[in-house]
């Protein structure tokens, strides 16, 4: 195939997923836990970093003004064409500053000279003690703030977070870029991290200067500042317990629907994140659509199954499942042809419930056996049907009530799926694919 033929297709596909009626779900309104800006007041503090595995380790991070340190620090989300100012005030015994990679012509005021710029000065400070960073956020898309000072150690010990910026466009809460191919119903972040327990504990016992980095070995892996089984809790308030750590990851789609993942490889190691169910269409990277000339779109997406995130860099891709050539109805319906569908579109899915119409009424291809000659998952409903459920042993179980189907999606490299060893754990979550009765928050 031709280039050129090759990158008008995949143009026309993802402009035809943004415009034709029918083909996804009304819109729903599922936006990243974050703070509003263009103004910002941050501050560098201490807290403590629940892992896993039961740790409990010391943390610096970025608090939202009054607020608890955070890690990751809080998403900031921004517009295109914003003022955007951040000031930083540091409650740390060393100095600490923010870059913003990715954004042009920051100025900083304040503070004292650093090396990549102005930093606030180590606690206690008694004179010019705020730095206030100021940008055009000019380009729309997922960007990642660290601190600049001593970064091997501050971006391990915690200063590290998001920077969203919404696009000008006719509806910003659900297209990533200024072009309808980079359209979503929902928008998932993962920023990886990595942790290497015996640096945390070093800095807490007032022995920083024995850290050496020659001899890094993290043991810990890290989505928006959880360990799993803690990424699929819930946010903020609903898992008190994390209250440094108030960011989940737990996504969620209906069947058709478009999810948008903003990757960002927020530590210093290589992270392949492989995400089961289907391939993602990666459509931006470092914050700049893959298109060949400016307004063509992403006719330069890449359709891969394992987005391979690097230190420093961030991906948007976008994630759905239909079921498609499943060869059996995903939905029971109960199996029988006569079921009222509707397929009058030019898509080949039900206008409701995005079912692949072809498959409609086809009965699973298997004869399922007898409970007592299986084993069962936390996640299996009792029905291999969507968003029903079936009888299930005592005990089993009792980790999917909607009856969802669910894929995970984890780092691919098997290590980091662990808790200083103990598996399961580390860089995964799971992806519920809801049945459309159900509501997601």
């Amino acid at each position: 195939m031709k280039l050129a033929t090759m990158t008008r297709g995949i143009v026309t596909f993802f402009t035809a997923l943004a415009v034709l009626p029918g083909l996804v779900p009304d819109r729903a309104l599922a936006t990243i836990d974050g703070v509003n800006g263009p103004a910002f007041t941050l501050v560098a503090t201490t807290g403590l970093i629940s892992t896993g595995d039961g740790q409990s380790l010391l943390g610096w991070g970025y608090a939202n003004g009054s607020g608890l340190m955070q890690y990751p620090g809080p998403t900031m989300i921004v517009n295109q064409g914003d003022t955007v100012t951040v000031t930083l005030t540091n409650e740390l015994a060393v100095p600490v500053s923010i870059v913003f990679p990715g954004q042009t012509n920051v100025t900083a005021t304040g503070g004292a000279a650093g090396t990549l710029t102005q930093e606030a000065p180590a606690a206690p400070c008694v004179a010019d003690c705020a730095v206030t960073y100021t940008f055009t956020a000019s380009q729309p898309g997922t960007y990642l703030y660290h601190s600049g000072t001593q970064q091997d150690l501050e971006v391990e010990m915690g200063l590290v977070g998001a920077l969203i910026v919404r696009p000008n466009a006719a509806d910003p809460l659900h297209q990533a870029y200024e072009h309808p191919s980079s359209a979503f119903e929902r928008e998932y972040l993962f920023l990886l991290t990595e942790m290497d327990p015996n640096i945390h504990r070093l800095v807490d016992f007032g022995m920083t200067a024995q850290v050496d980095f020659t001899t890094y070995h993290p043991t810990l892996w890290f989505i928006n500042g959880r360990n799993a089984p803690d990424t699929m809790l819930g946010a903020g308030s609903q898992a008190p317990w994390l209250a440094y750590q108030p960011y989940n990851s737990m996504p969620q789609i209906h069947p058709g629907e478009r999810a948008l993942m903003r990757l960002i490889g927020a530590g210093r190691d290589l992270h392949p994140f492989h995400h089961h169910g289907n391939n993602a269409w990666i459509v931006a990277r470092d914050g700049r659509l893959l298109q060949s000339t400016p307004g063509a779109g992403a006719d330069l997406a890449e359709s891969n199954f394992t987005i391979t995130m690097v230190p420093g860099g961030t991906v948007d891709a976008l994630w759905t499942w239909t079921g498609e050539k499943l060869g059996w109805d995903i939905y029971g319906d109960p199996n029988q042809s006569a079921t009222t569908h509707s397929c009058n579109n030019p898509t080949g899915f039900d206008t409701v419930t995005h079912e692949y119409c072809p498959d409609h009424g086809k009965a699973l291809p298997t004869t399922m056996p007898d409970l007592l000659s299986l084993t069962f998952g936390g996640n299996w409903s009792g029905s291999p049907f969507l968003g029903q459920l079936a009888a299930l042993p005592p005990g089993q179980g009792g980790n999917n009530p909607t009856g969802a189907f669910t894929f995970m999606w984890h780092s691919h490299t098997e290590r980091e799926m662990t808790n200083d060893d103990i598996f399961p754990g580390g860089m995964m979550t799971m992806m519920m694919v809801e049945h459309p009765s159900v509501q997601i928050p």
